[in-house]
């Protein structure tokens, strides 16, 4: 186990919004928030999976809704640890430990304030191994378990849980509802599961893996030795995927998530290209010249081709110069069952079938190697 200083969180800010692949909300405010409770005392730990007792009660934790709301939202704070507190109620016992639900922009930083409030520690892991916009692809979901009871709660005190239902599919539908009637931005408290269920389906230290990342990139814009875009290759496989100039963005806010594309003109090598990525809260398919080159779930992360800040798609502008890096998702999201949920087909490309990027490091070595 160990302790989340103020230093480590711009670092995880930068590392989760390069795995969080355009989504899991904007870090900034989280992050204030986040430095806030520590510099007043608080503390936050951090426990390795392999750590966590089987007999522990766990759930996953997380901010649900259109990342452009989020951003412009004014917030109380308490919205994801007042959905935890009534979880809680509703299973009649004390939550042990909160998991993030993914490792991606702002999600991965809400798990810390949670743990400051109620004095428990955060897993070092996640749900996903990247962003994804619906509870249904969480891994724990995924392989068997229930999304019930759930809870959800506001910056004004409106608290709603779900005992029961049917599937994780008429949740999502239900909660997404729900949140949109709370002002398109909300807490979440999801996936009640003991410790040993944790092990099996968590994708393992992908905080730590976050800090790493984001700490590379911080050295490489002080040192100067390599491009921090250079930085997070050498430290990840991580394949360039293009280099250019966003000349187009459309993005809308429907339903409780951002939906849209950016299209992107190549320099350097790729001048004369173009590359047009898809996106649903978080990036999704990536066309160059019209042809598919890779596709969820493996990563595409667009970030700032000078400094390699993470680009979420909230904040996407016409004229930003921008790297295109992909990487391979964990190995528990491309298994058949898990494709269903979470490949392309799913999010409403039946003619694109899923493809692995062909010389792209995968999450799931990358936090073998943190073991």
């Amino acid at each position: 186990m160990w302790r989340l200083e103020r230093d480590h969180l711009e670092a995880l800010a930068i590392g989760a919004g390069v795995l969080g692949t355009g989504g899991g909300g904007n870090p900034y405010i989280g992050t204030l928030a986040a430095r806030r409770l520590l510099e007043s005392g608080r503390t936050v730990e951090i426990i390795d999976p392999a750590e966590v007792p089987d007999d522990w009660t766990l759930c996953t934790v997380g901010g649900v809704g259109a990342p452009t709301i989020g951003v412009e939202k004014i917030v109380r704070g308490t919205e994801t640890t007042d959905a935890v507190r009534t979880l809680e109620e509703q299973i009649g016992r004390r939550i042990d430990a909160v998991v993030p639900a993914e490792i991606g922009g702002g999600n991965s930083i809400e798990p810390m304030i949670v743990a400051a409030n109620l004095g428990i520690p955060v897993v070092d892991g996640d749900g996903m191994g990247r962003a994804f916009p619906t509870l249904p692809r969480l891994t724990f979901l995924i392989y068997g378990v229930s999304c019930y009871p759930a809870a959800v709660a506001d910056e004004k005190g409106n608290r709603i849980v779900f005992p029961s239902g049917v599937d994780f599919h008429w949740l999502e539908r239900l909660s997404r509802n729900s949140v949109v009637q709370m002002g398109g931005f909300a807490g979440m408290a999801v996936a009640v599961m003991d410790g040993a269920t944790l092990k099996r389906y968590v994708v393992p230290r992908t905080l730590s893996l976050a800090i790493d990342l984001g700490r590379r990139v911080l050295s490489a814009r002080a040192e100067h030795r390599v491009s921090p875009v250079d930085a997070i290759i050498e430290s990840t496989g991580a394949l360039r995927l293009f280099e250019g100039k966003v000349v187009d963005v459309e993005r809308r806010t429907e339903g409780g998530w951002n939906l849209g594309s950016v299209r992107i003109e190549g320099s350097g090598v790729d001048a004369g290209s173009s590359l047009e990525v898809s996106f649903q809260n978080e990036n999704l398919i990536a066309w160059r010249d019209g042809e598919v080159v890779a596709t969820v779930p493996d990563l595409v992360c667009i970030v700032n081709q000078e400094d390699a800040t993470p680009i979420t798609t909230e904040m996407l502008r016409y004229g930003y110069r921008v790297s295109v890096l992909g990487l391979r998702a964990s190995e528990l999201l491309v298994t058949p069952e898990a494709l269903e949920i979470v490949g392309p087909e799913s999010f409403g490309y039946p003619d694109i079938a899923y493809a692995p990027l062909q010389g792209a490091a995968a999450v799931g070595d990358l936090v073998k190697e943190l073991a």
